[in-house]
């Protein structure tokens, strides 16, 4: 029995092992993988037309040079997104609800972005730190706020990650005790109660997979 709300959000281990490596491996396993055939099954089908479009939306803003991160984006984004619905299941548990993994995944991609964007486009990287137009007086302040926030952007992205996902979690588990306990004595309330858990439920799959997306998004920006 758990003695608080947040040990939900530990890392379960068997024989001394922890199931976060089980619960990063799995997504991998569940997607199908796609064939060269003429014909595939609607899976197969639906999966290929998702991340078709997905990638057609996040490139959108992006010039041609910017296409060759399109395979490890979508990855990325299916990983996350895998990540996020598994952990709605019953009794599984969701390694994005760990900052120490967000922070794993947004460091490295934000840490590519800048030294790629500092090679390749140096006059247009810097010139972030200063909006056009700046007044004189406000010129050194401005580089150091842009130049704080760019430092910054990694923690927010794998802070928001981790806070929008535990907080529903939390929710949902408050709610669900709270509709568990009350079956017996207020059985009216009790019901009331379950059917705000089944609409914050779906409210929930809407946050994992927007969440993903969003994760993705401010990345390839």
């Amino acid at each position: 029995m758990m003695t608080n709300l947040f040990d939900q959000f530990m890392s379960p281990t068997y024989l001394g092992t922890p199931l976060i490596v089980l619960a990063l491996g799995l997504p991998w396993i569940l997607w199908p993988s796609p064939s060269s055939r003429w014909l595939n099954n609607r899976l197969v089908t639906l999966q290929s037309w998702f991340l078709t479009r997905f990638t057609q939306q996040l490139l959108l803003p992006i010039n041609t040079g910017g296409h060759k991160w399109a395979l490890i984006l979508a990855s990325l984004m299916t990983f996350l997104l895998s990540m996020n619905l598994l952990g709605l299941l019953p009794y599984t548990f969701t390694p994005t609800t760990q900052l120490s993994l967000n922070m794993g995944l947004a460091v490295p991609f934000w840490l590519a972005t800048v030294i790629i964007g500092m090679r390749n486009q140096p006059t247009a990287a810097l010139g972030h730190l200063l909006p056009e137009g700046t007044p004189t007086p406000l010129i050194p302040v401005l580089i150091v706020i842009e130049t704080i926030s760019l430092f910054i952007r990694p923690l927010a992205l794998g802070v928001r990650l981790t806070a929008n996902l535990t907080a529903g979690h939390l929710l949902i588990q408050l709610i669900a005790t709270a509709a568990f306990t009350l079956m017996t004595s207020m059985t009216t309330v009790a019901l009331l109660t379950t059917s705000i858990l089944f609409l914050l439920t779906l409210l929930e799959i809407a946050v994992a997979m927007i969440q993903a997306y969003v994760f993705v998004l401010l990345l390839s920006l």
